[in-house]
């Protein structure tokens, strides 16, 4: 994973009363385009910084989960994972993950000997196997009203 990425860890029991608070805060102020002006306080200039407001939208998502007590990861779209972080995301081994790549259902680079995968392909395959998920789940509901259970 690129190395400006955070590791996640679990927010504390008052960072998580902290988050939702600041998360209320920002979610309830009007949504534009223009740019947030925070004024710094424990700056002893008192200086003003501009935070985007895509940067707000998701800043506030941030403090969401935190406030629900989840740890939160940044992670570049363009950014290429090791098997092993990539099966971690999807919650599989890493030998099943390496047969996925090898069946040519995500796709990778090699770096030498080693496989990489870009986030968004992961992500990708990630979205079209929860689309499938929801299908079968949808033709088995549709399959139990037919027959009465």
């Amino acid at each position: 994973m690129a190395p400006a990425t955070l590791l996640p860890t679990l927010p504390s029991e008052a960072e998580a009363i902290l988050a939702k608070e600041t998360s209320r805060v920002l979610a309830a102020r009007p949504q534009t385009r223009e740019p947030l002006r925070l004024r710094l306080l424990d700056d002893p200039a008192e200086e003003t910084v501009k935070l985007p407001a895509s940067v707000v939208r998701l800043l506030v998502r941030i403090l969401e989960e935190m406030a629900r007590g989840n740890a939160v990861t940044l992670i570049p779209v363009h950014a290429e994972l090791t098997t092993q972080e990539a099966a971690d995301m999807l919650n599989i081994s890493r030998p099943s993950l390496i047969q996925l790549l090898e069946e040519g259902k995500i796709e990778y680079r090699k770096v030498g000997t080693h496989r990489r995968i870009r986030f968004e392909a992961l992500m990708a395959y990630k979205r079209r196997m929860d689309a499938d998920r929801r299908a079968a789940l949808a033709e088995l509901a549709a399959y139990d009203q037919e027959i009465g259970i």
